[in-house]
């Protein structure tokens, strides 16, 4: 349940974004949710993949290389998906960085209760 949770709010946040951002467009509500589970699957089998590949570029960048990483993740799904469109790089690096800063953001307090369940068993 908290997965699909997570997966509708990510999609409520990148369709937002993709009102307000230009640059970035999705066409629907239900395109964001397509979105959401295409970025989702891409993070799980092809990001830490891509991190190991780039570790040496991303210990000489003190991390910012994963900003980079992150900004592919959306240009691929962006080019998986019928009705989602990003225009460039620079459009989709400050999409993902603003998508990742707000669900981070917001799901910040579940983690901490989560943490907390977690000390006392």
């Amino acid at each position: 349940m908290r997965l699909i949770l997570h997966l509708l709010v990510i999609a409520a946040i990148a369709y937002i974004l993709s009102q307000v951002l230009p640059g970035v467009h999705i066409k629907s509500y239900g395109t964001a949710i397509i979105f959401a589970i295409v970025l989702g699957l891409l993070n799980v089998f092809l990001r830490p993949l891509l991190i190991l590949v780039t570790l040496p570029l991303t210990i000489f960048t003190f991390g910012l290389f994963i900003f980079v990483i992150n900004t592919l993740m959306v240009l691929i799904a962006g080019e998986w998906i019928k009705n989602f469109q990003v225009d460039s790089f620079w459009h989709g690096l400050l999409f993902s960085l603003i998508l990742s800063f707000t669900t981070s953001t917001l799901f910040r307090e579940e983690r901490r209760q989560r943490e907390k369940g977690t000390k006392k068993a």
